[in-house]
């Protein structure tokens, strides 16, 4: 009976830990989720860079200066939610813009249109 008690005891702790190296493998392969700021630099998502600088960021190296200079952004925007508009779909102010239409393209999600939207307000 005791003999049992131990291999009763010791398939707990395996079966334990086991989960706890499923758990560990599968929050390392999870992917990280991304910020406003990576999302507007990064060339497979915002590349906001791409066409606007960014002067009051110390790491954003633009290339493009077809785009305004995104500062002072909640000044021009007061109303943030414009802004938001702005982002999802330019083209709905402005039928002649030339910036991608992110949301109506479905080129960034709500969640990323939403994050991209905080970090620009801050500029």
């Amino acid at each position: 009976m005791r003999k049992l008690h131990h291999v009763a005891a010791a398939c707990a702790i395996s079966a334990i830990m086991l989960s706890g190296n499923v758990l560990a493998q599968a929050t390392a392969t999870a992917p990280q989720e991304m910020t406003g700021k990576q999302i507007a630099f990064t060339n497979t998502k915002g590349n906001c860079l791409a066409c606007h600088a960014m002067p009051t960021v110390p790491d954003a190296v633009s290339a493009g200066m077809y785009g305004p200079p995104l500062i002072a952004m909640s000044a021009r925007y007061p109303a943030k939610a414009k802004l938001r508009a702005q982002i999802w779909d330019a083209t709905a102010a402005n039928p002649t813009s030339s910036m991608i239409p992110y949301g109506k393209h479905g080129v960034l999600t709500e969640a990323e249109i939403d994050k991209v939207t905080d970090f620009v307000y801050g500029l």
